[in-house]
């Protein structure tokens, strides 16, 4: 295993998301990965795709039908990445179809006759995470996600390690789990994964807090750590709700810019944390000319681009020459 995968610093992307059956492995998607690579200069791609459940109730992760992408497709996005010379990080989810949020997936504690139960669900998703395991070791992936934004399901530790140990079967590298923003604390598990990483949607004013109350987690266990999301809509008043997709607000890409040079202005403060995987550069992009009215997360053709290749470039600078 490579303990090291931290070095270089991290400077990735979440690519792909949500990983629509078919708009993977085509012209637009090979624009978007080249695009990616060439503007922000990263070093690193997440492939990041769903899996659809019914509600937060259901027990069947049925990750083979459509919408989520094809295993063909999955490894032409691993294959690409590397070919363009990233590292990658493979981070299958899953999602409620009912378009209920992941971190509500939930079960009684206490196994009740005829209702859905704990048992059921992991013995799904362990499924659904050891398929795209495999394909992880298969392709050469450098970091492999194992689960994100669980909250609920954060305090079933026993599962957890036991998911962790089955994919350690067929995985050889290093394993992560990206809790959600404000978990850090609450993940009586970290110890048994090689990373610690999480979604860093903190609002502008706040990260020296929020890094002050992560940092003695990372300390207590020793371990490397990373932002396996973040990132801001390019809209008014996201600053401050930055992980509130649907908040109502005009585009703005100064917030966007202003947001990314506050965040990478706290982080770079700490040592600690080793980089991003920023959030998000989808498989098919909006024409550049439409940047300033598009108000989503991904940075093409905005003013955080720049922020985010300056950043990116002067801290692959920084190490190579520390390095020699």
């Amino acid at each position: 295993m490579n303990t090291n995968v931290l070095q270089p610093y991290v400077a990735g992307m979440t690519w792909g998301w949500t990983g629509i059956r078919g708009e993977w492995a085509a012209e637009k998607a090979e624009h978007s990965l080249t695009q990616m690579k060439e503007r922000l200069g990263v070093n690193w791609a997440t492939v990041a795709f769903a899996a659809l459940q019914a509600h937060p109730q259901s027990t069947v992760i049925p990750f083979e039908d459509e919408p989520t992408v094809t295993d063909e497709e999955v490894r032409w996005a691993i294959r690409r990445s590397k070919e363009l010379g990233l590292k990658v990080c493979l981070k299958p989810v899953v999602n409620c179809a009912d378009g209920t949020w992941r971190a509500h997936i939930n079960f009684f504690d206490m196994d009740v006759p005829c209702e859905p139960k704990w048992s059921e669900w992991f013995a799904s998703y362990t499924r659904f995470i050891l398929h795209y395991a495999r394909i992880a070791e298969e392709t050469g992936c450098e970091l492999f996600c194992i689960g994100c934004e669980m909250v609920q399901t954060d305090r079933r530790e026993q599962e957890w390690r036991q998911l962790i140990a089955e994919v350690r079967k067929v995985y050889s590298g290093p394993i992560t789990y990206n809790c959600d923003k404000y978990q850090e604390t609450h993940v009586s598990w970290w110890d048994a994964v090689d990373i610690i990483s999480s979604s860093g949607y903190y609002p502008i004013g706040d990260w020296e807090n929020q890094l002050d109350r992560i940092e003695p987690v990372v300390k207590k266990h020793g371990k490397p750590f990373f932002f396996m999301e973040a990132g801001v809509p390019s809209r008014e008043g996201s600053q401050h709700l930055p992980n509130d997709w649907g908040l109502q607000g005009a585009p703005s890409e100064e917030v966007q810019e202003q947001y990314y040079e506050a965040m990478f202005g706290a982080c770079d403060k700490r040592d600690w944390v080793r980089g991003f995987m920023l959030w998000d550069w989808p498989a098919h992009l909006y024409e550049r000319s439409a940047a300033a009215q598009n108000d989503d997360y991904c940075m093409y053709g905005k003013k955080a681009e720049a922020v985010v290749k300056r950043y990116y470039t002067q801290k692959q600078t920084q190490e190579a020459g520390q390095a020699l």
